[in-house]
């Protein structure tokens, strides 16, 4: 069993008190940038082993009659169909996601916002989409200079051209569906509006990392660097706050760089700028919430190379660059872990060597590493699968679960009909021909019980996965890595 060391209900009561503070500070109105994933927050759950993905939203919910949304989405973003990695649909579609998931607790979605839009087609046609479906939407404006012109920023011609977005509660919560997308810039069009408009209101920004009072080459913080290695996020103790404070205090680059500009458009804005660093805007209690330093970091450790694979991968497939497997090499290498400190990565080689085929290898929660071969019938993937759920559900490693009179039929559809070439079966595959003869075994029955016990395992396989595969390892919420290399040399895959 995976031990703890994040106190997730302490978080959620400190964090909405702290939310409720800033909010008075202002006198009533606050917009709050959210930073990072308000909603299934993976990075987070993996690197503080006992927070919760939905933490964050479990927070806003205990003040949701103070609070509403605003989604943010970069107008160029919807042109170019940008994909969330994590889940592999387009930032357009992820927010009508956003929106159900928001509404679905209860909490209210007063509206989206299109940041830098100038016509673009695609924008256009998703915001007749989303008035169609009864959302308001905004439109916020290039502005040329921006972010060093600050006498055209606090001006009519920059913020003063972008709509107003009318908001109803105390605490409007601005999420978008990726980094890139303008809530900062939506925050303080707000605040210029307000201003302009004799209404009190106050900025705020909620980034969970780099968690700003630990130490700046904490593995938590380290495993932040490797998570934004392709933004090329650096961490870095926040001068500001040494000089205001005489107080070390853990902020990131982009937030540095920006500071001073900040502080000169609140002066514009407000007569003066409410804060004296970069870390005084945030308001994150991630930190004061780690109940066992060991277990969280040896969660981040694993993370920096779970992170270091996935750049290896993402290279191989040319989807990522040599920049970014240096700095995370370098990452490993200020963190002391190697590849030796992941176990499952050696047992899975060593599997390969032996059959001279693609494996896989899973770790179990007590510390036992299945490994699963290449076989006529099933992916070294999908056998591992297999072997997991036996050992999980005590069952002899000798039975078959499956009968081969149930895998050669799907066999012969994908390849006879739907024009697979690879006969073998997949994760999804054998865990539906597993439903079926659960109908009729008590054992196949019982392994499929076990399912729920392989979230948060870890799992290599030594070659990249076919895409059903890999999607099937995060829905089981299993920590994949693969070696970088592929099972054939073909050069079009699907």
């Amino acid at each position: 069993m995976t031990k703890m060391g994040f106190n997730n209900q302490k978080y959620i009561q400190t964090q909405s008190a702290c939310i409720k503070e800033r909010i008075d500070q202002f006198g009533g109105k606050l917009y709050l940038e959210f930073g990072g994933k308000l909603y299934d927050d993976n990075h987070a759950a993996r690197v503080l082993p006992g927070f919760e993905p939905d933490s964050k939203l479990q927070m806003l919910i205990k003040l949701k009659e103070k609070a509403e949304i605003v989604i943010v989405i970069n107008a160029g973003d919807i042109e170019k169909n940008k994909v969330r990695g994590d889940l592999g649909i387009t930032y357009d579609l992820d927010t009508l996601r956003l929106i159900d998931i928001f509404r679905g607790v209860g909490l209210y979605v007063g509206s989206v916002v299109m940041t830098c839009y100038h016509n673009q087609p695609a924008a256009t046609a998703f915001q007749q989409r989303l008035e169609n479906l009864g959302i308001k939407v905004y439109r916020h404006y290039p502005i040329p200079g921006y972010p060093s012109d600050i006498d055209l920023i606090v001006s009519d011609d920059g913020y003063g051209k972008n709509e107003y977005i009318e908001t109803e509660k105390q605490l409007v919560v601005v999420t978008a569906p990726g980094p890139g997308s303008g809530k900062m810039a939506v925050c303080l069009s707000q605040l210029y509006h307000d201003h302009k408009k004799g209404i009190k209101a106050g900025y705020a920004k909620f980034e969970t990392f780099p968690v700003w009072n630990l130490p700046l080459k904490h593995p938590v913080n380290m495993a932040y660097e490797a998570a934004t290695a392709d933004l090329n996020d650096v961490n870095m103790i926040d001068p500001y706050h040494f000089e205001a404070y005489n107080e070390s205090a853990v902020n990131y680059n982009r937030d540095v760089e920006i500071f001073p500009v900040l502080s000169a458009i609140f002066e514009q804005i407000l007569g003066e700028s409410p804060y004296k660093s970069p870390t005084d805007m945030g308001v994150n209690m991630a930190g004061n919430c780690i109940e066992d330093d060991d277990v969280v970091t040896n969660a981040a450790n694993q993370e920096i190379i779970r992170r270091y694979y996935t750049a290896l991968c993402n290279r191989k497939q040319g989807i990522g660059s040599d920049g970014e497997v240096f700095k995370l090499e370098l990452l490993m290498k200020q963190a002391g872990v190697s590849a030796e400190d992941r176990p499952v990565i050696a047992k899975a080689i060593a599997k390969s060597d032996e059959t001279s085929e693609p494996a896989a290898a899973i770790e179990m929660p007590d510390g036992k590493i299945i490994t699963g071969k290449t076989s006529s019938l099933l992916g070294a993937s999908s056998a591992a699968m297999l072997n997991a759920l036996k050992y999980l559900g005590g069952i002899d490693d000798d039975i078959h679960l499956i009968s081969p009179t149930i895998i050669e039929p799907i066999q012969k559809l994908k390849v006879g009909h739907l024009g697979n070439r690879n006969p073998r079966l997949h994760i999804d595959e054998v865990l539906i021909a597993l439903s079926i003869c659960a109908a009729t075994d008590e054992k196949a029955q019982l392994a499929l019980d076990q399912l729920a016990g392989l979230k948060g395992c870890e799992a290599h396989s030594t070659v990249i996965l076919a895409s059903t595969d890999e999607k099937m390892f995060k829905k089981l919420g299993i920590n994949l890595t693969c070696e970088p290399k592929y099972q054939t040399k073909k050069l079009y895959r699907r």
